[in-house]
């Protein structure tokens, strides 16, 4: 018989990867892992503030991660520097932040691992409620803004001429990535969030066939690498969040040698 605390555990990771795979393809897609990153480093920020104030709500952490990414479009106006450069300067700045702040807050300093990996195996139904919430919503706003987004993906200066609001659809996109960061940190942490964006994503484009198909394969396979993840943790006493990111890695390398379907 399966304690309870394991099933809360596999629902919270499953409901997170069902977000973070269809959301992950873009990054895949329009070649932004770094991105992932960035905001993931954000989200340290936002902890730290959260706790200055006086707050662990996960808003904070997701005012400060669509902050970051409102900067970034800012910043990227200019057309000074390339995306990787500003994301390169936003993620270890917002991270080095993060952690000075964290630093300051001396309650913290004992907590630190659980804000970089996650403690999946302590989710509770409380949780659990705002995890499903922001499923829900994320992948509402990616069916809302996915042709648009695909568009934007293939070809920006096209569609742009074909009337696509490529502002909006790039500042809804980002607040999806901000909002999925701030609710599953309590399930992988900061620090690995964003491999269950990319891993998942990564694996299903080699057996998809479809930007559909991809999306939704990469929902069933993040969920496998959660069970998995979580069963490894279970039987060899394995921090979960590391281990269920590990076994989306053996996922990836499992499909490594299959032909892409497709290419956008």
């Amino acid at each position: 018989m399966i304690d309870d605390f394991i099933l809360t555990a596999l629902l919270a990771g499953i409901l997170v990867a069902m977000a973070a795979g269809p959301l992950g393809c873009f990054l895949i897609w329009r070649r932004m892992a770094y991105f992932g990153d960035t905001i993931s480093h954000s989200a340290l920020m936002g902890v730290g503030l959260g706790i200055a104030f006086g707050t662990a709500s996960p808003w904070v952490i997701m005012v400060t991660c669509a902050f970051v990414s409102g900067l970034l479009l800012l910043l990227q106006k200019g057309g000074k520097f390339s995306t990787d450069t500003l994301l390169g300067i936003l993620a270890h700045s917002t991270l080095s932040i993060g952690l000075i702040i964290i630093a300051l807050q001396e309650s913290l300093r004992q907590d630190m691992m659980h804000f970089l990996i996650g403690d999946i195996l302590a989710i509770d139904l409380h949780s659990i409620i705002g995890i499903g919430l922001m499923t829900l919503v994320a992948l509402g706003g990616l069916v809302y803004i996915w042709k648009p987004l695909l568009s934007i993906t293939v070809h920006e200066d096209l569609a742009r001429v074909e009337g696509v609001n490529v502002l909006k659809t790039k500042i809804i996109y980002m607040l999806l990535i901000a909002l999925l960061v701030a609710f599953a940190m309590k399930v992988v942490g900061a620090l690995l969030i964003t491999s269950l964006m990319i891993i998942p994503a990564a694996a299903a484009r080699m057996i998809a066939r479809s930007p559909v198909q991809m999306a939704l394969c990469s929902m069933g396979l993040g969920s496998l690498s959660v069970v998995m993840g979580i069963m490894m943790s279970n039987l060899w006493d394995l921090p979960a969040g590391p281990a269920i990111v590990l076994s989306a890695l053996i996922l990836f390398l499992t499909g490594r040698g299959l032909p892409n379907r497709f290419r956008i």
